[in-house]
């Protein structure tokens, strides 16, 4: 079967779009003609990084199953769908529905190849790399794997659902789940991309008191506070953390990087409150020392989150019922892109002229 698929090759700055083979389903597997795919910084990332080309990336796919392989049993033609990280479902993390943190995480969202080693895509015979998360959703049709596939109601429109498969459940999750922000409680948050202003929306929908926004950026700054942040500040005129301390007395409950400067964590962490716990979604690019003593005198933490801590069976729908209770309002992140203006949308997603950017397919 013949697919559109943008397909990152080496030394190009964007994908391009290009004719490729798709395989049946095999076991475990469903075909899904995909309707909308979110672009998410991790695609922006491991594009602009050598590795593994050509390869097609994408991992908030949203579509409908077309087919679906032998032992398929959750999903038939018709669903649909939302898809999400890719897991074992046997190690000790799958078992406690901890998905993020599967074992084989790294191999089965960022090796391009199922575990037996093959693609289900390829150009004239030669193989392109695939599976991206579970799904390579910059195409088409996806052949993803049935355990990424979250189905959801058909009566909203695919294209607002498909963002929540990665982005906006990280953020969300990492206040809902990783920190357990509560009625009453501080955070501050670095960064207002989507994943920074989901979590924004997580925090107020919870009934956090104080909800600090950090950015450089006036207008994502100014959706935060429409959003729920309390008070925001512009990082590039004062000292954040001084700030934050100045504001709260004894500096707030949590604390949520999504950047990946050092000298962010550096603040994070600065404007912690005693028990506090600083939260972050990326590693830093550069030279990080925390201050040990810091951390220890005020028995402070420093947390790695991985797509939020979810369970996408079980989140991804909750995040859909507040969405319709109008308490997540998300698809205020979203500005469309027809798929031929792929590059477009990563150079303004790079730029951080749009936020969440979504492609719509031609299907």
């Amino acid at each position: 079967m013949k697919i559109q698929a943008a397909v990152s090759r080496e030394g190009a700055r964007y994908p391009q779009i290009e004719t490729l083979d798709i395989e049946d389903p095999r076991p475990g597997e469903i075909l899904v003609r995909i309707v909308a795919s979110g672009i998410c910084h991790t695609d922006l990332g491991v594009n602009a990084r050598p590795g593994l080309r050509p390869f097609v990336f994408g991992h908030e796919g949203g579509g409908i199953v077309e087919r679906v392989g032998p032992g398929v049993s959750r999903l038939v033609p018709g669903d649909h769908v939302v898809l999400s990280v890719n897991f074992c479902g046997e190690c000790p993390s799958c078992k406690r529905n901890a998905h993020s943190y599967c074992y084989e995480v790294l191999p089965r969202n960022f090796g391009g190849l199922r575990p037996d080693g093959t693609s289900p895509l390829s150009k004239d015979g030669d193989r392109v790399y695939a599976r991206f998360f579970g799904q390579s959703s910059f195409a088409t049709f996806s052949l993803a794997d049935e355990r990424c596939a979250i189905k959801v109601p058909a009566d909203i429109p695919l294209e607002i659902l498909a963002p929540l498969g990665c982005g906006v459940q990280t953020g969300a999750g990492a206040v809902l789940n990783s920190l357990n922000v509560g009625a009453g409680q501080s955070i501050a948050i670095f960064g207002t991309g989507s994943v920074g202003l989901s979590a924004v929306m997580a925090a107020h929908l919870v009934g956090a008191q104080r909800i600090i926004a950090v950015d450089v950026v006036a207008s994502r700054l100014a959706l935060a506070k429409e959003l729920g942040a309390t008070d925001t500040i512009d990082a590039s005129t004062a000292d954040a953390a001084k700030l934050i301390r100045e504001m709260t007395v004894y500096g707030v409950d949590y604390t949520l990087n999504t950047a990946n400067a050092p000298a962010v964590y550096t603040q994070a962490l600065a404007c912690l409150a005693n028990l506090g716990v600083a939260g972050f979604v990326a590693p830093p690019q550069g030279a990080f020392a925390p201050d040990m003593f810091h951390l220890l005198s005020g028995g402070r933490a420093l947390r790695g989150i991985l797509g939020g801590d979810t369970t996408p069976s079980l989140f991804i729908p909750m995040l859909i019922d507040y969405y319709r209770q109008g308490r997540f309002p998300y698809d205020r992140l979203i500005k469309f892109y027809p798929f031929e203006k792929i590059a477009e949308a990563f150079e303004d997603s790079t730029t951080g002229k749009t936020i969440k950017p979504v492609l719509r397919m031609p299907n």
